[in-house]
């Protein structure tokens, strides 16, 4: 199906099933441990060994010796596998550094090898005994030092420009120039990277943790010098990816290699303090803001650059994407620049580009607008556009940010703010309240699915979507329950396996739409099939409480099947549409904190998001999509961040005793508000994406608040104890 115009009428209007707060219909397998994670198909293997990642010692360098007898000596070790030993590898298109190392070596804990043993505890234990020597070479890992080399675009993100900038900041009356940094951070999924792996001769079926199963299954593919039809994924259940299961990584890699060598299934779940190293993170960023205005606070200049570091290969981080939409202004210009660095690779968590982005830009606002004399609220309000300011004939499909702004600073009390800071005083806690704008694109991806009508009525769909905890399964199958009017648990799901059609994954506030847009299309040929079936008009025919209708003509829904199963296959193409009209996400972040004025720490006292994302499939699953993400969001502002050994190349705190996220006892109060916001240039659906929107504009809203209580304006994140100190003393 293509989708080249704006949705009209169609069933999934009608709300019986979709947008209502249904259950998680995963949720009972969840809760009582029978949804089986990667690490636990133990009835499909019985006898799968276990393997155990040896990772580098070195950030950059080479592997002079290896000495692996000692550890082939050890107790139930079956094999070992290396570089040199492995196989002629390739490498897949989203794999800038090669997966297992030797004997270059690109990054700290880069797999060197995998032992692989008949218990977890063996395979361990052997492979504290391998002895590897390295020739250490002179690596860079400090952005800040390389940053002054660096002056020019990636060839792949070209600097904007639109009208003069340096001019017009110039004759501003009022100016900003400001810069700002975020560190580099980790996903730190609860589930940890985990894959089991069995080879039939020359087919290769993996079980694992991954939101896109078609990426890894083609890069995997690559990997292995294999046909992609020799390889099938299967991806049922994550705990946890944002971002950091995106891409094939070395889990699933050294499971296959350690399955071929040892001839039978292996399993491997990278430990803990891998992770962080091995896999791949947020880049650190310094961002240059520069914003000039008139004197009553509008924009007339904007300008916005960001530099990241990434190994060679790897990607910038896209830090300055909102800052071309977000807000109006004649002349603009933003730039990336990318620094060659020695760590480990970087890439996406939630919500790329814009999260970092606007930890920098939504300060950078509340600080002009102060200058200017002008609200934050209504500073963002004067400078709201419906147009993609560089090119005015581009409307935006649906903004309603001055919605958001004017419903949260209602609903939040912002008329009783102080807008000089270091005024209101509980106790001994300095009490103030922050705002930012949320900001995320809309976007789209091809997505198929496969759906089965059997004699009782009962409906099948299959498709290789995700759910990384989000409620795909739910959303999925309300669409199909609305399309063919059916009861919910009249549905049957199936997800996560590659021998179903290809979806968008989950990824990208992407999934929700696309995949269920994806369902929609194959809906849309079912139900021409049954009506066909029951001699009644595609077109006209009605689908609702298990019956088809025509007018004065019925039929059950489940007599079209009474030959056999019907089965149709088909997928969502988005075309056109995105090159008409922007398409993106708002919300307005309130935020209130208590920081004590005498050591400096900064409590969260209650937060507030309001969201224009688009139709709601489910409110009670985006509504936990968008808390999760605004905890996200504290854990930036005020604790996270990978700290870097400068001389070693290796993020010191790689685990969860000593890289910090935020608890459920640090935050009291979190509320959620949706606005209609009905698109439908974005789908069939008219919905769009919202769980990385929770997250976009958080972080500032924290600072924006610590502000606010104390006068003290931190740029560099996380907002810590030890960088307000300095500015509390007088206050006390």
């Amino acid at each position: 199906m293509k989708f080249d115009k704006p949705a009209g009428a169609n069933p999934i209007d009608r709300l019986k099933v979709v947008g209502l707060p249904h259950d998680r219909i995963d949720g009972p397998l969840k809760t009582t441990g029978t949804a089986r994670y990667a690490y636990e198909w133990h009835d499909e293997t019985p006898d799968a060994a276990y393997g155990y990642i040896v990772g580098s010692a070195v950030a950059k360098g080479k592997i002079s010796s290896m000495e692996l007898e000692a550890a082939r000596n050890a107790p139930g070790v079956i094999t070992i596998v290396t570089a040199d030993n492995a196989g002629k590898l390739g490498k897949g298109d989203k794999n800038p550094a090669p997966l297992l190392g030797g004997p270059d070596i690109t990054h700290y804990h880069q797999a060197v090898a995998v032992v692989v043993a008949e218990t977890f505890e063996q395979a361990r234990a052997a492979a504290e005994l391998i002895k590897v020597e390295y020739r250490r070479e002179k690596g860079s890992y400090d952005l800040a030092e390389e940053k002054p080399s660096v002056n020019k675009a990636p060839e792949s993100e070209p600097d904007k420009s639109t009208g003069d900038f340096e001019g017009a900041f110039a004759a501003s009356a009022v100016q900003l120039d400001a810069t700002y940094t975020t560190p580099d951070q980790s996903h730190m999924a609860m589930e940890p990277h985990a894959s089991m792996a069995q080879w039939q001769g020359n087919k290769l079926t993996v079980h694992t943790s991954n939101q896109m199963v078609d990426w890894c299954r083609s890069d995997l593919a690559t990997t292995l010098n294999l046909p992609p039809e020799n390889v099938r994924v299967l991806s049922p259940y994550i705990g946890g990816g944002f971002g950091g299961k995106l891409f094939l990584r070395s889990d699933i890699l050294m499971a296959a290699l350690g399955a071929r060598a040892a001839k039978r299934p292996v399993k491997i779940a990278l430990q803990r303090p891998l992770i962080p190293n091995n896999t791949t993170h947020r880049p650190a960023t310094i961002q240059h803001i520069r914003i000039g205005t008139d004197k009553d606070g509008r924009i007339s200049a904007i300008a916005h650059e960001s530099w990241s570091g990434n190994v060679a290969g790897g990607p910038p981080e896209t830090a300055v994407q909102q800052s071309q939409l977000l807000y109006a202004g004649a002349n603009r210009f933003t730039g990336l620049r990318l620094a060659k660095l020695d760590l480990p690779e970087g890439n996406a968590m939630r919500a790329p580009g814009e999260a970092p982005g606007l930890m920098a830009l939504e300060i950078a606002i509340d600080e002009i607008a102060e200058k200017a004399g002008v609200d934050p609220v209504e500073f963002r309000i004067i400078n709201d556009t419906q147009v993609d300011p560089a090119n005015p004939d581009r409307p935006f499909s649906r903004r309603q940010l001055v919605e958001c702004l004017r419903t949260g600073a209602d609903r939040f009390g912002w008329k009783n703010r102080k807008a000089q800071p270091a005024q209101v005083r509980d106790g001994r806690w300095l009490v103030g309240m922050g705002v930012a704008a949320g900001f995320r694109n809309n976007l789209v991806m091809k997505s198929g699915a496969r759906v089965h009508l059997d004699a009782n009525g009962r409906v099948t769909v299959e498709t290789d979507m995700t759910d990384i905890g989000t409620g795909s399964y739910t959303i999925i199958a309300q669409t199909a329950a609305e399309m063919l009017g059916v009861r919910l648990e009249d549905v049957v799901v199936k997800l996560g396996d590659s021998d179903f059609p290809v979806s968008a994954g989950s990824g990208g506030q992407w999934g929700a739409n696309s995949s269920t847009a994806g369902v929609y299309a194959a809906c849309v040929k079912l139900r021409e099939t049954v009506a066909a079936k029951l001699g009644l008009d595609p077109q006209k025919a009605e689908f609702t409480d298990g019956q088809v209708r025509d007018g004065e003509k019925s039929a059950p829904l489940k007599d079209a099947a009474a030959g056999g199963t019907l089965t149709v296959e088909d997928s969502i193409e988005f075309a056109e549409l995105e090159e008409k009209f922007q398409q993106s996400t708002f919300a307005a972040h309130f935020v209130e904190v208590g920081v004590d004025m005498a050591t400096g720490e900064t409590r969260v006292r209650r937060m507030l998001a309001v969201c224009a994302a688009g139709r709601i499939l489910n409110p009670k699953t985006a509504r936990s999509q968008v808390i999760g993400a605004m905890t996200m969001g504290v854990g930036a502002a005020l604790m996270e961040e990978l700290a870097i050994d400068e001389r070693l190349g290796y993020f010191v705190n790689h685990d969860l005793a000593a890289y910090e996220v935020p608890v459920h006892a640090d935050i009291p109060e979190q509320e959620v508000i949706f606005l209609d916001d009905t698109d439908p240039v974005s789908s069939p659906m008219k919905a769009k994406g919202v769980g990385e929107l929770g997250l976009c504009g958080v972080s500032a809203a924290i600072a924006n608040a610590v502000y606010n209580a104390t006068g003290v304006r931190v740029r560099d994140y996380p907002v810590t104890l030890d960088k307000l100190l300095k500015g509390l003393p007088e206050l006390v």
